[in-house]
């Protein structure tokens, strides 16, 4: 494929702008999106290949970005494990949430393309339509991000449960997330022989432990994930970015670069250049602007850009918020930034 700009600075090379996409792309910001999504229900869009197409194209078609992410959701991979998931307004519903050894045993790693088939042809037919323009990102949730949402049932607030689970029951905290580790690294491994060009590991809920428990519990099995997928066959024959995602990850910042990953996503709640010199130069950075910046007018969107790319330097960064872009975002003040971020990075390659 062709050497993309977002893949040479997930490898550190020297590039003539600063990338920029966004973690979930698609959503309800869009117009476009709202359309599609007003004929068919969530789980319909994530297992519709032409209707995950459809909305995966549309940020790049529209805003421009330089690499597009697979429309999908980080808990498609629980009900093959034998966990079932709602997708109500207010967010994902599990009937029967993980709290015993017991029920962790009956869980089971899924053979990806047997069991999640419509994620692998989804892959294929976005690959078929970019036409190469960009490069397409999949991903996966990182095995403690995914252990909350099964122990706590959906979203929470405390994490009781889950922390019930981790300080209370070890034992099947480690349990349930190796299966979740293995499962994760067959998922990635799959999406990227179906031509994914790099892989992106979600821990949305990892910054929710102290220091000492991010080395026990995230870090260690986001690192188990990437061991495996590197050690895979799809990974050796392509050798695609990682990229490893904590969303609340300034407390860990010197044990962040020991996860493997090829780049580190950074949330807004810490400065980028403070990453940069707690981790070193051996990874990329993506980040960091905080999506509720979007509100703001366009010339202060531009201020805080040109910040963080001052912040970040010129080598190994790619543009990014800090989270997903927020339903409320006007699409018009994600032009703007997509503007700004090509305009102020425009330097030569050295």
């Amino acid at each position: 494929m062709a050497d993309h700009l977002f893949l040479r600075a997930c490898r550190r090379e020297p590039v003539e702008r600063t990338p920029i996409w966004m973690m979930r792309q698609a959503g309800r910001y869009l117009p476009s999106y709202r359309e599609v999504r007003a004929r068919a229900s969530f789980l319909d869009l994530c297992r519709t290949p032409e209707l995950a197409c459809e909305v995966t194209l549309q940020p790049i078609d529209q805003l421009g970005f330089d690499a597009a992410i697979l429309f999908s959701d980080i808990l498609i991979t629980l009900p093959p494990m034998g966990l079932e998931v709602a997708f109500p307004e207010s967010g994902p519903k599990i009937a029967t949430p993980i709290r015993t050894h017991a029920a962790i045993e009956k869980l089971h790693v899924p053979d990806p393309e047997a069991e999640l088939p419509y994620v692998m042809a989804s892959i294929r037919l976005i690959k078929q339509a970019l036409a190469d323009r960009v490069p397409l990102i999949g991903f996966a949730g990182a095995p403690l991000t995914m252990l909350t949402y099964a122990v706590e049932g959906g979203g929470s607030k405390d994490y009781a449960h889950t922390k019930r689970m981790l300080y209370g029951a070890p034992e099947s905290a480690h349990a349930l997330l190796d299966k979740l580790a293995r499962t994760c690294a067959v998922y990635l491994e799959a999406q990227i022989a179906a031509g994914a060009d790099a892989v992106q590991l979600f821990d949305s809920w990892g910054g929710i432990v102290s220091p000492g428990d991010f080395r026990e519990y995230p870090l260690r099995y986001a690192k188990r994930v990437i061991e495996l997928l590197r050690a895979s066959p799809a990974y050796a024959a392509r050798k695609v970015p990682i990229i490893y995602f904590v969303n609340g990850c300034a407390p860990y910042l010197d044990d962040y670069a020991s996860s493997g990953a090829d780049v580190l996503g950074v949330d807004w709640r810490v400065g980028i250049d403070e990453v940069r010199r707690r981790v070193g130069d051996g990874v990329a950075l993506q980040g960091n602007l905080d999506p509720g910046a979007l509100f703001a007018p366009p010339s202060e969107i531009r201020t805080r850009v040109a910040d963080i790319l001052a912040r970040a330097g010129t080598r190994g960064h790619i543009f990014n918020l800090g989270h997903g872009v927020l339903p409320e975002t006007d699409p018009e003040h994600v032009r703007a930034m997509v503007t700004a971020v090509r305009e102020l990075s425009s330097t030569p390659a050295s």
